[in-house]
């Protein structure tokens, strides 16, 4: 019989350590709720990064890709398949852009946006302006390439030399960024509408809509990473749509494929066409399996859907603030972060959590949430409770 302690082992053993990994090892779950392999049961406020954005084996969604692996579970883009087309076609009415690409993950995602950007710049200016700027505090992937776009010291070690081409400006700094583009050798400007890992940190309205007009005065390419806040996380199908913006490029993963690997960047009317036959490419990008299960979640995000998003992101907000020894919650819907008082460390709570039946995440030194969008009011109230007892004993 296969246990925890089995699981473990193998892990240790056979896997790359790369990951403090909690001392937990999960067998199934079903909704909000997880189990290990004893059978005890625990409340999911990861939703695996955000990703499980239906929550575990959501019904429809489980039909959707088990259906769609009896039929065709890969073709490569030699050949037309019917879930990707109908996904690029959801993406589109959805965000205002034209076009999507298909990948694998958020980094993939962000790599051919940097791509488009440089070869839209190029195609019209020639060469010279292919500097992509990104904010300090920023994340956009482990690839060589994001890690560069990245700005954050810390994981600016190790893996030198890293790919020329980025610079980082401080975030809600408009003058920064006005003095940067003096220096006409930009092609983009990269950025987060809520930095998640960098601590859960909103930008400023004002400043993401001047970005946004800098950046259509200087035909500069605007582009936004939803890969976390993405397909219903903050209340909005895209985070920038609370903002009145409108980016020419957006990166999203995580929550688009319900649990399965799924990349995209969308292509607004200025780079539609940027990208030709063999100019980009994906072997397993479109995957009809996950393409599949992408079309379940875009189809159930209704209006309606995203208002309970939104209501149900304020009532946690209006809850966590109340908690002892919490100092602030910052985010935006149910991506949402708790800075705590200074004797009290984000992990260890996390780890008193675990031991009474809930799972949080951290970023930075905050604790993070980011629960499946189906959570319920009682299941929220449940967890929020735990996390009470662990403070008020902390």
């Amino acid at each position: 019989m296969t246990t925890s302690n089995n699981i473990k082992q193998l892990d240790k053993e056979y896997i790359a350590q790369t990951y403090g990994r909690f001392d937990l090892a999960l067998s199934h779950g079903k909704g909000c709720d997880v189990w290990d392999f004893e059978g005890n049961q625990y409340l999911d406020f990861t939703s695996g990064i955000g990703v499980n954005s239906l929550g575990w084996a959501d019904d429809d969604w489980l039909k959707a890709v088990t259906e769609q692996a009896g039929k065709l579970q890969h073709t490569s883009n030699l050949f037309f398949t019917e879930p990707s087309s109908l996904l690029a076609q959801k993406l589109a009415n959805a965000s205002g852009l034209k076009r999507a690409f298909f990948c694998n993950s958020g980094a993939e995602a962000n790599e051919g946006a940097v791509k488009t950007a440089r070869k839209y710049s190029h195609d019209k200016y020639g060469a010279g302006r292919s500097t992509v700027l990104t904010l300090v505090n920023s994340f956009h992937g482990r690839t060589i390439s994001t890690l560069a776009a990245t700005g954050q010291d810390v994981f600016h070690q190790h893996f030198f030399p890293f790919t020329d081409g980025f610079e980082y400006v401080p975030a809600n700094d408009i003058q920064a960024l006005k003095t940067r583009l003096e220096v006409n050798n930009v092609c983009g400007v990269l950025l987060e509408v809520v930095q998640g890992e960098g601590g859960v940190c909103s930008l400023d309205t004002e400043y993401m809509n001047a970005v946004q007009n800098l950046c259509q005065e200087k035909d500069i390419v605007f582009i936004i990473d939803e890969v976390q806040t993405g397909i219903g996380r903050t209340g909005t199908m895209f985070s920038y749509q609370q903002f009145g913006l409108q980016p020419d490029i957006v990166s999203l993963a995580k929550g688009l494929g319900g649990g399965l690997p799924i990349g995209s960047f969308l292509l607004g009317q200025k780079v539609e066409n940027t990208l030709g036959k063999s100019d980009h490419g994906s072997t397993f990008g479109g995957n009809p399996v996950a393409c599949a299960g992408a079309n379940v979640v875009m189809d159930k995000i209704s209006p309606e859907f995203l208002a309970e998003v939104t209501r149900k992101g304020q009532k946690t907000r209006e809850s966590l603030a109340k908690l002892p020894k919490v100092k602030s919650v910052s985010g935006l819907g149910l991506m949402l972060g708790v800075e705590f008082e200074e004797n009290v460390v984000a992990s260890d709570v996390v780890v008193k959590c675990i031991e009474k039946g809930v799972l949080f995440l951290t970023a930075k030194a905050k604790l993070r949430l980011l629960p499946p969008l189906t959570i319920t009011d009682a299941q929220i109230e449940h967890g929020l409770k735990v996390l009470k007892e662990v403070l008020e004993n902390y």
